[in-house]
């Protein structure tokens, strides 16, 4: 596509002379802006990528993948053969009954410094294997949480309440029970069997889970579950298994997954990693406007060059090629310095977080924040090329308009003045 003559010249007019520094000052400005557009796309779209996909896992390991509940909020009285129908289903691994539900809990009776906090009963076996619980959970024995009069809660509801293992706990249900004297709320008082740790201080300051057997009991639903929760193989990509599951459950049962729980985080997520995206592409934007104004003032200064290369028998595609090479060179350059550069810093983020820790201190990114207190970082093959290809366009489309005036320049005018 380039001749020998057309690159030399081109890289010719990429190394600087006394009188034309100016001009080449603004083209390293042009390479130094796309490399660190480059780079700060790539840094900052894997930074991203990392941030959802330890969110997907934290959630994941909490929460089933998909789940089956009674369209009229009811329990659900004959689990075991839907449980049973479900598992048969092609991409389902695992079915277990849950129930939840609200409760308040106070270390007595009294309701002095209650909280509020979410229940769930599960079987003892499914909340044992659970991956961000089992990771993190402290209990004397695995056989204490089960029966009707023990609990497990998170950390944060612990610390609140300066509970240990074996301490008891009180919860309140907002359904009543109806006495000689009236309607009081139903409560009991429970041992604390296990004390877990999820790493989100929202769930673990407001989570308590007890045995399937003890929820049923405790909100008056002998022998029903409030839902069914399924884990399936691929839990990104669960579209087909959640056709196959409402097929199977039928028109009567809801079927939603752990998206639609977690909806609103998930498209705060995507839609800000859409504006960064936008707001650092102008780094690059502006770069490419800074290869036009350097081009055309290269044109302009080279306009005596361009009519003696014309009259002597270089053609207009020529001259054209010629310029459109030396932009394109400053875009390629730049693109493929912030390439290794953003690759670089991206597989080397966290341990930039902790030198700029260490140098700005402690506070900068603070240990409650877990996400932030561990820079995650995925680096995407295909959102790298898009950066890239990004990149390189726009450096090749600014560079169109300064050659075509180059190839349109008229050597007799060009020349009327020399």
């Amino acid at each position: 596509m380039f001749n020998a003559f057309e690159r030399t010249v081109a890289f010719r007019y990429l190394r600087a002379r006394r009188k034309e520094g100016f001009i080449s000052v603004i083209a390293g400005f042009s390479l130094v802006g796309i490399l660190l557009g480059v780079a700060t796309l790539i840094i900052v779209m894997s930074v991203m990528n990392g941030f959802r996909a330890q969110l997907v896992q934290r959630v994941l390991g909490l929460d089933g993948h998909l789940s089956v509940t009674a369209k009229a909020g009811a329990g659900l009285p004959d689990y075991g053969p839907l449980a049973d129908k479900l598992r048969q289903v092609p991409g389902v691994l695992r079915v277990t009954p849950v129930i939840q539900d609200q409760a308040l809990v106070s270390r007595d009776s009294s309701l002095q410094g209650a909280a509020y906090a979410a229940v769930r009963g599960v079987e003892p076996a499914d909340f044992l294997n659970r991956p961000a619980i089992a990771k993190s959970l402290y209990i004397d024995k695995p056989e204490d949480f089960s029966g009707t009069d023990a609990i497990a809660i998170g950390s944060g509801l612990a610390g609140q309440f300066g509970v240990r293992v074996g301490d008891e706990l009180t919860l309140v249900t907002p359904h009543f029970n109806r006495t000689a004297f009236g309607s009081v709320p139903r409560s009991k008082t429970y041992v604390i069997a296990g004390i877990f740790s999820t790493g989100r201080p929202e769930y673990d300051s407001a989570t308590v889970y007890m045995p399937l057997e003890a929820a049923q009991l405790l909100f008056q639903m002998k022998g029903q579950a409030g839902g069914l929760e399924l884990f399936v193989a691929d839990p990104e990509r669960l579209d087909a298994v959640r056709a196959a599951v409402a097929q199977a459950a039928g028109p009567d049962l809801q079927v939603s997954d752990w998206r639609d729980a977690n909806a609103t985080i998930f498209t705060a997520l995507q839609v800000e990693r859409n504006v960064m995206f936008i707001i650092l592409t102008l780094i690059i934007l502006v770069a490419a406007f800074n290869i036009v104004s350097s081009l055309v003032m290269l044109v302009k200064d080279k306009g005596s060059d361009i009519a003696i290369l014309r009259t002597m028998g270089a053609t207009r595609g020529a001259i054209l090629r010629i310029f459109f090479l030396t932009g394109a060179t400053i875009g390629l350059v730049g693109t493929a310095a912030g390439l290794a550069l953003g690759l670089a810093l991206a597989a080397n983020v966290d341990a930039i977080r902790a030198w700029l820790q260490g140098v700005l201190g402690p506070e900068t990114f603070a240990a409650e924040f877990s996400f932030i207190a561990q820079l995650p970082a995925r680096v995407d093959a295909g959102q790298v090329v898009w950066v890239c290809l990004l990149a390189v366009g726009l450096t090749f489309l600014a560079s169109i308009f300064p050659a075509w005036r180059a190839a349109r320049l008229d050597p007799v005018e060009a020349l009327r003045y020399e």
